[in-house]
């Protein structure tokens, strides 16, 4: 039994095909040819209180991305290419057509679907204001029509909906937080071109108020919008029900307390004595927004400044990171010494429970960062695969990938392993090493101060694209400290246009997936930093691996690594010796030592 993870299965088509028909039922009755259903709630967070799961009650898809069209007579799903497998096997294919998420698929697939005349419904709580003016603009073009509704059709036919998450919401030592709130509060604020600020982006709120929660699942997050003016108290809108004795004197100085549901009616009076707001682009309301526009208020559209400042970790929570890796080190030590050794029948939720056995060992474990990823085989080759009763699968031989991560006190880890069980085929062999190769170009990297993560993607696929392959997700994303394994704005792929800076935290993933056969990633949490470089012109800038296990060598084809890679992983794995050594004792130990032990 796991204390942080579930693995019953979520999702599947079994119930789709009922809710479709109640749903257009309703939308009938609205006047409406169709609804829009993204994956959102009102901050725009990945993970979801499970009853804002909309997209998963629609369509079993239970994925961490995605959006659902249902017309009168047809309706798709558009998702990206990680979760193309999953979304066949969750989704009835006689209701929904599975569709990608390239650039205007979702206007692609209505044209000719959608009819002059038509309105197609939204929740304005769900979707941002780009996304309204870009399904505006479509809609209009074809003379349809893109409308809010008053309700959620989908809240009515919920029947066993949720109630909205109560978790505690407790303050943040300054001691890890290195800043205090009203320090951070007051930086914002100066910031600021307009009157004032609405915070829309739950993390954003956590951080600037020095706040953690436990709202959504496996990220210590308080949903909250805030109100921050140029000058004067900031207002936080949260139920109170939620704040900790501790939580209440934290916030007495920094802010005035209000119920999230008053917050609409307070952007009206503010719109209606003319405030200038300035809104998050990426998560603020669309329905907020055009309230406020609606009463005269000046809308101030753009990123949200708080989203840069808490991606650049300051020296207490760079400390408290490294510390959270190290204490990960451990468990991970522990976990690949034991899966070694592990008898045959081991099933992937077998394996997923132990390392989480391991984890909890550490007292400053709170919950893991997300559901772990433990997928055997072809499993693998779904890289957002979730292991299920009905999917689990024993571990055989080929190689087993496992993606984790803990929520320590001090931070938020992600690591992911993939591991040689028995013989290799020469083919795993091969990209296995390619995937390696990518993943040590991304370590090595030297670049100029304003390079962003899009500029260095194509390391780590180089080795992939001389044999003609490729992975179809991102190489590297931010990592929050004790908040969202998934933090903006930095992270390294086609469309990370975010410049990196020192103290930003990526992962360094690159992988390759072989359809029905197998899949690697190979993956370790990056800290940017500045790289003194004699005789340079340029400010420069690389990374500091943060996170210490050791590279599965029985896959590596010697002979596809250079001289400098060969280093380059030599001298990985006698840091992780030197950092973990001393850590594990006995049997761990003695594992660790030859797992680790130079490649040359």
């Amino acid at each position: 039994m796991t204390r942080f993870q579930s693995f019953e299965d979520v999702g599947g088509p079994a119930p789709v095909a009922a809710r479709i028909a109640a749903l257009r039922a309703a939308l009938a009755e609205q006047g409406l040819a169709g609804f829009v259903i993204p994956r959102a709630d009102r901050h725009q967070n990945e993970y979801l209180p499970p009853g804002e799961e909309r997209l998963l009650w629609s369509t079993g898809f239970s994925g961490s991305a995605g959006l659902a069209v249902v017309l009168k007579d047809a309706a798709a799903l558009f998702v990206d290419g990680r979760y193309t497998e999953q979304a066949a096997l969750q989704t009835d294919t006689d209701i929904f057509e599975r569709q990608g998420v390239g650039e205007k698929a979702v206007q692609t697939w209505l044209r000719g679907r959608l009819k002059p005349g038509d309105v197609l419904g939204f929740d304005a709580w769900n979707h941002t204001q780009d996304s309204v003016a870009e399904m505006t603009t479509f809609c209009e073009s074809i003379g349809a029509r893109f409308v809010a509704v008053a309700q959620n059709p989908i809240d009515s036919l919920w029947a066993d909906r949720p109630a909205p998450p109560r978790g505690a919401i407790v303050p943040r030592p300054l001691a890890l937080a290195g800043e205090a709130a009203q320090a951070k509060l007051a930086r914002y604020a100066a910031s600021l071109e307009a009157d004032a600020a609405l915070v829309s982006d739950a993390h954003n709120v956590a951080w600037a108020f020095n706040l953690r929660g436990a709202d959504v699942a496996h990220t210590p997050l308080p949903l909250a919008f805030a109100y921050v003016p140029r000058e004067g108290k900031a207002r936080l809108y949260v139920d109170a029900a939620k704040l900790t004795s501790e939580a209440r004197a934290h916030l007495a100085s920094l802010a005035t307390l209000h119920a999230p549901a008053t917050l609409e009616a307070d952007l009206i009076a503010k719109g209606a004595v003319n405030k200038r707001i300035a809104f998050d682009k990426a998560t603020a309301p669309y329905r907020l927004i055009e309230a406020f526009r609606k009463a005269g208020g000046k809308v101030q559209l753009a990123p949200d400044p708080l989203t840069l400042m808490k991606a650049a970790k300051n020296e207490a929570e760079i400390a408290g990171a490294k510390a959270a890796h190290m204490r990960d080190a451990v468990a991970l030590a522990k976990f690949l010494a034991w899966i070694d050794k592990a008898p045959p029948g081991l099933t992937e939720i077998g394996a997923a429970s132990q390392l989480e056995v391991f984890r909890a060992e550490d007292p400053t474990l709170r919950d893991i960062s997300f559901p772990t990823i433990s997928a055997a085989g072809a499993h693998a080759a779904l890289p957002h695969y979730r292991v299920g009763l009905g999917s689990d699968a024993h571990v055989t031989p080929g190689l087993f990938l496992i993606d984790s991560g803990g929520q320590y006190e001090e931070g938020t880890t992600d690591i992911t392993r993939t591991i040689a069980v028995g013989e290799t085929t020469s083919e795993m062999r091969d990209r296995y090493t390619r995937v390696l190769k990518g993943h040590i170009a991304i370590a090595r990297a030297l670049f100029p101060v304003g390079t962003t993560g899009a500029q260095i993607d194509a390391f780590a696929r180089a080795a992939l694209w001389d044999a003609g392959l490729d992975f179809d997700h991102g190489t590297g994303h931010g990592v929050g400290v004790f908040l969202s394994v998934h933090e903006g704005p930095q992270r390294i792929a086609k469309t990370g246009v975010v410049a990196l800076q020192p103290g930003m935290i990526v992962s360094n993933e690159p992988g390759y997936y072989a359809p029905g056969k197998f899949g690697i990633r190979i993956e370790n949490l990056l800290l940017v930093v500045k790289k003194d470089i004699p005789g340079a012109e340029r400010e420069m800038l690389g990374f500091e691996t943060i996170s210490f296990a050791p590279i599965d060598l029985r896959p590596v084809e010697r002979g596809l690594l250079t001289a400098g890679e060969v280093d380059w992983l030599d001298a990985y794995h006698a840091q992780v010796r030197e950092k973990v050594l001393p850590r594990v004792e006995g049997e761990v130990r003695d594992w660790l030592e030859a797992a680790s032990r130079p490649l040359t």
